[in-house]
């Protein structure tokens, strides 16, 4: 029974005792108890415009003194200000390094306990840089993270790039296939949109925020997690600060979570786009019952054409999205090469990406070659 445990959860699992609170347990824990300056702390599941207001009463440095005092809960905190999270997030990194960095060296651990450890140590120690805008950061288990490119605040469009499996902390960057990981999605989209409309005022971010499924096996075949992470993407579209317009670019998995999500997506979400998606656990569009556009796209190459499309005891994520049936707008995929290359620079899906991002629905290139995709849209929503 043991070595079985040792093999399917392994030893950090077995030796870390279970009473033992995770960091952002214990962050949460601390904040519950305190007070600040004689009041009252909202509560960390409060309503974004409670926390908002809460932080608009706070001078700046009354915020300094709450964010240095409660920074894994302050940086995850929907309705605290970008700039803010940014900062507390910047500091429960340096914290994590430290913790991560010293499990690195503890003898005590298995090998590749350290070894993991050292990455995380390494990954979190990178996001920490100066100038990197951290909106999201959970270290607890293999890590929630978030990443913003362009100005939030400002920003009167904002692209959400919502991954599929094996997203981590540790996969949410690549040096090498930089493209296949959030950030770098995030960047060449982001980059893309201001190639299509210089003026435009956009932003991307890159969604590591919820636990998405490791590998090809049982998870990814249902939507267990998807159910969670479409929690997660309901409170982030719903928090966003301002009045920007949200479309959500969801690859492989990542439909699943936007399918799932839906239906309770706020109304700002006007757009979600899938790609090589395995389904959207729906029969068709309309089942998904959203008032946004809803864009399905697949690469020629795409191995993911050859999972079938159904559900059956909870296996599987049902119709295709690029089906006539399923009655989505179904654009060019073209020059993406398989299921990875969607975000590449010279495709005609992330054009089509950077399209719809800019509301330049109008010009956006339709799977069929002809117009059937852009039917009923207003050609553009402006910049």
């Amino acid at each position: 029974m043991v070595f079985l445990m040792l093999a399917t959860t392994g030893w950090t699992a077995v030796y870390r005792p279970a009473s033992e609170a995770s960091p952002r347990d214990a962050a949460l824990a601390s904040w519950a108890a305190a007070r600040f300056e004689g009041r009252a702390l909202p509560a960390a599941d409060a309503p974004a415009p409670v926390v908002a207001r809460f932080f608009a009463s706070l001078d700046g440095a009354q915020r300094a003194r709450l964010t240095e005092g409660h920074p894994l809960v302050v940086g995850n905190l929907d309705g605290v200000p970008p700039g803010v999270r940014y900062r507390a997030n910047r500091m429960a990194l340096k914290q994590a390094v430290r913790i991560e960095d010293a499990r690195a060296h503890d003898r005590t651990l298995a090998p590749s306990d350290r070894a993991t450890a050292a990455r995380r140590a390494h990954r979190f120690e990178s996001l920490a840089e100066p100038g990197r805008q951290i909106l999201v950061f959970d270290p607890t288990g293999s890590a929630l993270v978030a990443e913003v490119f362009g100005d939030l605040g400002e920003a009167r469009r904002v692209s959400v790039i919502v991954p599929g499996v094996d997203t981590d902390a540790l996969t949410f960057e690549r040096t090498m296939r930089r493209l296949t990981a959030p950030v770098g999605m995030a960047e060449s989209l982001y980059a893309a949109e201001r190639t299509a409309a210089p003026g435009s005022r956009t932003a991307a971010i890159a969604w590591a925020g919820y636990t998405a499924p490791t590998g090809v096996g049982m998870d990814a075949a249902t939507g267990r997690l998807a159910v969670d992470g479409a929690a997660r993407l309901r409170s982030l579209t719903s928090a966003l600060p301002g009045r920007a317009s949200v479309a959500l670019f969801c690859h492989s998995y990542g439909s699943v979570v936007c399918g799932v999500a839906a239906h309770e997506l706020p109304p700002r979400v006007t757009d979600i786009v899938v790609a090589g998606s395995p389904g959207m656990r729906a029969a068709n569009a309309a089942e998904l019952d959203t008032s946004a556009r809803v864009w399905a796209m697949r690469d020629a190459g795409d191995w993911i054409a050859d999972v079938p499309h159904l559900e059956f005891g909870g296996l599987g994520h049902g119709s295709d999205p690029v089906s006539e049936e399923f009655g989505a707008r179904v654009l060019s995929a073209a020059g993406a090469k398989s299921h990875t290359g969607y975000f590449e620079p010279g495709t005609e899906s992330l054009d089509n990406f950077a399209k719809i991002g800019t509301g330049a629905f109008g010009s956006t290139v339709c799977a069929a070659g002809d117009d059937t995709c852009r039917r009923g849209t207003s050609g553009t929503d402006g910049p």
